[in-house]
């Protein structure tokens, strides 16, 4: 399970943020998941809870925005939509799409005291 794994790397940022910025408590925090980046929400929910235990962010709520998929498809050199990891082109049905985002996860806000 590589969500957990991404809880402990969430928790590294939040702690080296809490040492540059000298807060000392989390109240929430707001993940961006791309819809391609292969990272189940309730998993990771579950292995974020377990490893803030103890910590600055302990109790802290967890929000999850989906950030869509898109590619840049060559036959049609134009970008488009794509809800998971090697479709199609919705357009033109060609395989040559080149994923261009929706593939990432980041910390998009920290709540803290």
């Amino acid at each position: 399970m590589h969500e957990m794994s991404l809880a402990e790397g969430v928790l590294q940022l939040i702690e080296a943020e809490a040492s540059a910025q000298g807060f000392t408590r989390v109240t929430r925090v707001c993940l961006e998941i791309g819809q391609l980046s292969s990272v189940e929400p309730e998993a990771l929910a579950f292995c974020f809870d377990a490893v803030t235990q103890g910590s600055i962010a302990a109790g802290a709520s967890l929000e999850m925005q989906a950030v869509a998929g898109c590619g840049w498809c060559l036959p049609c050199g134009q970008t488009v939509a794509l809800t998971r990891l090697y479709d199609a082109c919705p357009r033109c049905g060609g395989y040559q799409v080149q994923v261009t985002g929706g593939t990432e996860m980041r910390v998009k806000e920290l709540e803290v005291e």
